[in-house]
């Protein structure tokens, strides 16, 4: 069973930046694709970055691409997103997610809170 566990949220200036964590196990992650969505309160929640293990080939949302960047560790089985210039529109609860193959996102985390403060 894959488990993630991120970490990294907190309180932040617009401007400023964060950068997640999301340390995975349970598996070998070869033929995984590993993701970061956001929910914002009320709202759906939505993908902001996808990356595979295996090639490293990202993806992005058009709303975080070009400030927003989704890396790995694979010597620590860890995710990253690098969030650069973040505004009051960035504030949500961070999930990383693990998908296998062609399904779709299917392990989550438990998230992580993002604050942006004007």
């Amino acid at each position: 069973q894959v488990q993630l566990v991120e970490s990294g949220g907190g309180l932040v200036q617009a401007g400023g930046s964060l950068r997640l964590a999301c340390a995975a196990s349970g598996h070998t992650f070869s033929d995984y694709h590993m993701g970061w969505f956001r929910q914002a309160p009320g709202k759906d929640r939505n993908f902001i970055a996808s990356i595979n293990w295996s090639s490293g080939g990202t993806y992005y949302a058009g709303s975080v691409k070009g400030r927003f960047t989704i890396s790995r560790d694979i010597s620590k089985n860890t995710v990253y997103l690098q969030m650069n210039n973040l505004n009051p529109g960035d504030a949500a609860i961070y999930y990383c997610a693990a998908r296998r193959g062609d399904n779709w996102f299917d392990s989550w985390g438990q998230g992580t809170q993002v604050t942006v403060s004007s």
